[in-house]
C-alpha cells in the first residue's frame, strides 16, 4: 500500500522581529496561512526498517533530507520496527521562504504516524517537529496560525477564504545572512492577536533581503502594480492578494517571460490536520 499526501506551502501574511534570545535566537511575530500549492509525498512501508529516499534531490544528501530526519526521529521515539520509501515530488522553491522542508517533515510525521499505526498525538508530533526546524510544527498544528517566539509558539487564526499570486526569484536568500545582517530591524512593537485586523503589516526581513538581492526587489516592483506585495519568510518568493481568481489570474498573464509564479488559493487549515489524535 503506498500513502500519497501532500505537503501544501505556505505564506507569511507578515513577519515582524521583536526581540532577540541570549543564546541569538531572533524573537518573532508572523501570521502563517497555507495555500494549494505544494509538495506530494509518496510512502510506502517496508518490514526491515529501512527509511530509504526512492528519489535523489540535487545537492541534498539523505542524512541531511528533512523527510529522512523526520521518519528516522519517529522509529527512534516510538521504537518502531517498520521502515518506508519515501517519493518526494518537490515543486516548492528550495530557498524561497515558503517553508517546503518543513512541510515535508510535518507530512512525513503526519503520514507515517498513520501508515506505521503509532496513535500519536499532535502534541507530541510537534515537539519532534521543532527538533528538525522552528516552521516545521504549524505545519503539524494544522491551522492557518498567529506565531510567536521562534515561530514555536502557536493560536489558530481563522482566515477568510483569499486568492494570491506568489512570484518566484531566481535566488536563494542564504537566512542565517540575513539574520545576522546589521541593519535588520529587531526591535519592531509587539502586537496582540487582536491589532492584526486592523493594523498595516509588513515583513521586516524585506529590506534587507531587497537590498542584497536584486531579483526581489526586481519581482516585488513588478507585483506590487497590481496589489500590495510582501515577500514571505526569509524569501526569495513574494507574493500579493487579490479579491478573487479572476483578477490573480489577469495579473499573472502579464507576467514577463524572465519571471515565474503561480495563482494559489487560501486554505482554510492544513489538509492533513486529522492525521494526528488531538
Amino acid at each position: 500500500m503506498t500513502l500519497t499526501c501532500p505537503a501544501p506551502a505556505k505564506l507569511n501574511l507578515f513577519l515582524h522581529v521583536v526581540g532577540r534570545r541570549e543564546d541569538g535566537y531572533h524573537l518573532l511575530q508572523t501570521l502563517f496561512r497555507f495555500i494549494d500549492f505544494g509538495d506530494t509525498l509518496h510512502f510506502s512501508p517496508r518490514e526491515d526498517g529501512m527509511v530509504r529516499r526512492a528519489i535523489e534531490i540535487e545537492g541534498v544528501p539523505p542524512e541531511q533530507d528533512l523527510c529522512v530526519r523526520a521518519a528516522r526521529l519517529l522509529q527512534q521515539e516510538c521504537g518502531c520496527k517498520l521502515g518506508a520509501d519515501i517519493v518526494l515530488e518537490k515543486r516548492i522553491p528550495m530557498g524561497g521562504g515558503m517553508g517546503g522542508g518543513s512541510s515535508d517533515a510535518a507530512t512525513t510525521l503526519l503520514a507515517l504516524n498513520r501508515l506505521w499505526d503509532l496513535g500519536l498525538p499532535r502534541e507530541r508530533l510537534m515537539r519532534m517537529g521543532l527538533t528538525l526546524g522552528a516552521d516545521v510544527p504549524v505545519f503539524v498544528f494544522g491551522e492557518n496560525a498567529f506565531a510567536e517566539g521562534v515561530g514555536e509558539r502557536l493560536q489558530a487564526y481563522p482566515l477568510p477564504g483569499a486568492w494570491y499570486v506568489v512570484l518566484f526569484p531566481r535566488a536563494h536568500v542564504a537566512t542565517a545572512q540575513i539574520f545576522a545582517h546589521p541593519e535588520l530591524t529587531r526591535n519592531t512593537i509587539s502586537l496582540k492577536i487582536r491589532d492584526l485586523s486592523h493594523r498595516v503589516l509588513q515583513n521586516d526581513l524585506q529590506p534587507v533581503v531587497c537590498g542584497l538581492y536584486p531579483e526581489v526587489a526586481r519581482h516585488l516592483a513588478w507585483l506590487a502594480r497590481f496589489a500590495r506585495a510582501r515577500m514571505t519568510g526569509s524569501g526569495a518568493c513574494v507574493f500579493a492578494e487579490f479579491p478573487g481568481p479572476v483578477q490573480a489570474r489577469a495579473a499573472l498573464e502579464q507576467l514577463p517571460p524572465d519571471m515565474r509564479g503561480i495563482v494559489a488559493r487560501g486554505l482554510p487549515h492544513h489538509p492533513l490536520r486529522d492525521f494526528a489524535a488531538p
